[in-house]
């Protein structure tokens, strides 16, 4: 009797510690249902923001956020389901979580805060051109933890969201789809400066990737240096996606009529050779 009531004790200790096989799967439910969510969102607001035209950015600025609320919920209804937390089970949770974050998760709540400050702030946006920590490109995620930027080459660079705080962080468009574009073309001193300003323009203006409004203008200048002149061109391309086509085409057309009108490039600085003897 007392050997049935021993081994009563040890399956009851037991269940005690082995987690509830319904609780968990109502767990891994709750996750993969906020993964799905976010997963399918995303692909709408995508698809949504490639049909929107110049409010494609302004669509996108809906993601960090959505992901932040699908993820925070999903966590706070794993705590309740979990602890079913009172005031005190609230303050325990709180201690420990201060623990886990001083003793290695620091940086992973560093990152989460940077995306929440990412999100909310909006110092640059799904879509922005920006160059941070030396990286420039293209911003096609933000994460919480991390965003991506696809640079010229087509490389993907995972940046942690708490350079933010480390790092300066340029943004070329600032949330808009029209960015502007800074085009150096370099010409012989000896040239007709006011014929290769005018061509440049020309190029510029005539473009079909050029934006120009009242507040978009194009500026062309002039500036001498000792053994070139450089014309520098600055006008807004209509679409971000376009920069390195504009600058391309510009570069191409205005090169095409100088070379016609027959000023040269900058001459090329021959440096002495050396003689040896024979």
């Amino acid at each position: 009797m007392q050997e049935i009531t021993n081994l009563s004790d040890d399956i009851s200790y037991v269940s005690s510690v082995i987690p509830d096989l319904d609780l968990i799967i109502q767990i891994i439910l709750i996750f993969v249902a906020a993964y799905l969510i976010v997963k399918v969102a995303v692909f709408l607001l995508r698809k949504v923001s490639e049909k929107a035209g110049r409010h494609r950015i302004a669509v996108t600025m809906v993601i960090p956020l959505l992901k932040i609320i699908v993820y925070v919920s999903a966590v706070y209804f794993v705590l309740i389901t979990i602890f079913k937390p009172g005031l005190t089970e609230l303050a325990l949770f709180s201690g420990l979580f201060g623990a886990a974050i001083g003793f290695g998760l620091k940086d992973i709540f560093a990152e989460i805060i940077g995306g929440i400050v990412i999100a909310f702030e909006r110092p640059f946006q799904i879509g922005d051109k920006i160059e941070v920590g030396g990286t420039y490109g293209e911003v096609t995620d933000i994460g919480l933890r991390a965003i991506r930027v696809v640079t010229p080459n087509d490389s993907v660079v995972s940046i942690p969201n708490n350079v933010i705080f480390q790092e300066a962080t340029a943004s070329q468009n600032s949330g808009k789809t029209e960015m502007l574009v800074v085009i150096d073309i370099f010409i012989d001193p000896r040239s007709d400066s006011n014929l290769a300003m005018n061509i440049v323009r020309d190029s510029l203006i005539t473009s079909k990737f050029v934006y120009i409004s009242p507040t978009r203008p194009y500026v062309v200048l002039l500036q001498d240096f000792p053994f070139y002149r450089r014309i520098r061109g600055k006008a807004y391309v209509n679409d971000l996606r376009s920069e390195f086509e504009f600058s391309s085409e510009v570069t191409r057309r205005a090169w095409n009529e100088l070379s016609r009108q027959g000023i040269h490039s900058p001459p090329t600085a021959h440096l002495p050779q050396e003689t040896t003897a024979d």
